[in-house]
């Protein structure tokens, strides 16, 4: 597939991840060569994402933040930093069912 089809899918993934999971809006990426824009904007919705993880939603986060992922090569940076987050996603422990 050629890399601005690629490029535009995973902006587009992103946005949708966004809008559906984190709302308001978009953040700020700084100029420069789209691929890196793309990128910078997925670390902030990983990070943003995992700021609001809880032993509740955990799971729901990892499956989310996989999805950006999963099918992309082992040292893309934005992989290893969702496999990163998956560990401390674990660290959470279990929900708490509240009686």
């Amino acid at each position: 597939m050629e890399a601005g089809v690629v490029l535009r899918n995973r902006l587009v993934v992103a946005t949708n991840t966004w809008r559906t999971h984190v709302g308001g809006p978009l953040p700020k990426i700084p100029k420069g060569h789209p691929q890196d824009q793309i990128e910078a904007f997925e670390m902030a919705l990983i990070e943003r994402l995992a700021a609001d993880a809880t032993p509740q939603n955990a799971s729901e986060v990892a499956e989310r933040t996989w999805d950006l992922v999963h099918d992309r090569p082992e040292d893309d940076p934005i992989k290893a930093r969702v496999m990163e987050l998956h560990t401390e996603l674990i660290k959470l422990g279990p929900p708490i069912i509240e009686p």
